[in-house]
């Protein structure tokens, strides 16, 4: 698998972001605090992590909910996948939300979201009067699957 060279910052104590295993797509990024953050249910909270990268142009990072921390605390992640562009160079900040009914709390270390790097294509539109026909046209929401 092809790798690309991504300069990082990690102003945490935290390990830098890793694959866990060969066959992983993203890597866990952890909670970058001072105190530990009680999130209320349905109460949302911009989580710093320390980390501070530079991707080449082309590239892009996606963060993304962590599934054992949807499935065993309810939390996921606001703005799904986040982007971060390759001309960012501010810190990477998780929005974690509360979706169970009781409160949750987050400490410094604490896997919060998994980043996946992801190459990035550009469009360029081409303004015209017509498209051209399918056999799905407009519909939507729901029109291509049997019920």
């Amino acid at each position: 698998m092809p790798e690309v060279l991504i300069k990082i910052i990690n102003q945490s104590d935290n390990n830098t972001p890793h694959y866990a295993t060969p066959g992983s797509a993203g890597m866990d990024i952890r909670a970058n605090l001072q105190a530990p953050i009680t999130l209320q249910p349905l109460q949302r909270e911009m989580v710093p992590t320390g980390l501070f990268i530079e991707l080449p142009d082309g590239y892009e990072a996606q963060v993304r909910p962590r599934s054992g921390l949807a499935n065993k605390q309810g939390i996921t992640c606001l703005n799904s996948p986040g982007t971060v562009d390759s001309d960012y160079r501010g810190e990477i900040k998780v929005i974690l939300i509360n979706l169970s009914g009781e409160e949750q709390i987050i400490k410094h270390g604490d896997r919060i979201a998994q980043m996946i790097i992801s190459k990035v294509e550009k469009a360029k539109w081409e303004l015209v009067q017509q498209l051209n026909e399918t056999q799905r046209g407009e519909g939507g929401f729901g029109h291509t699957g049997i019920n």
